[in-house]
């Protein structure tokens, strides 16, 4: 399986994933969207399958600081268009395996995905 964790490399949530996967002898690729940026076809493909809702991490400082105006209302477009211009406004970290993608980071869902390997 061919695993990528896309992100940015100081976030402590990524911290965390790459601790679990690196524990657990799982080897995968780093993309760092904060350096390397996010292109549209990739975006739009992770929007497809799980929807902008959840990509858009709302709860960060990034996305906070934004003007009312540019918070709402929100729709696909606009979010798809804020997190090309500015990556840190995707949730992290998104872990593509392929046939399916993890967004955030949780235990138990990480458990799930790789069969308990250890």
């Amino acid at each position: 399986m061919t695993v990528t964790i896309h992100g940015i490399k100081a976030c402590d949530t990524m911290k965390k994933a790459r601790a679990w996967l690196d524990g657990r002898g799982v080897t995968y690729a780093f993309h760092d969207y904060k350096v390397l940026g996010i292109d549209r076809p990739r975006l739009e493909s992770w929007v497809e399958q799980v929807g902008w809702e959840v990509l858009l991490n709302r709860a960060g400082t990034t996305f906070r600081k934004l003007p009312d105006a540019e918070k709402a209302p929100m729709d696909e477009a606009k979010a798809v268009a804020l997190m090309l211009g500015q990556p840190s406004m995707i949730k992290r970290p998104v872990l593509d395996l392929g046939e399916r993608l993890l967004v955030g980071f949780k235990p138990e869902i990480y458990e799930a995905a790789f069969g308990g390997r250890s």
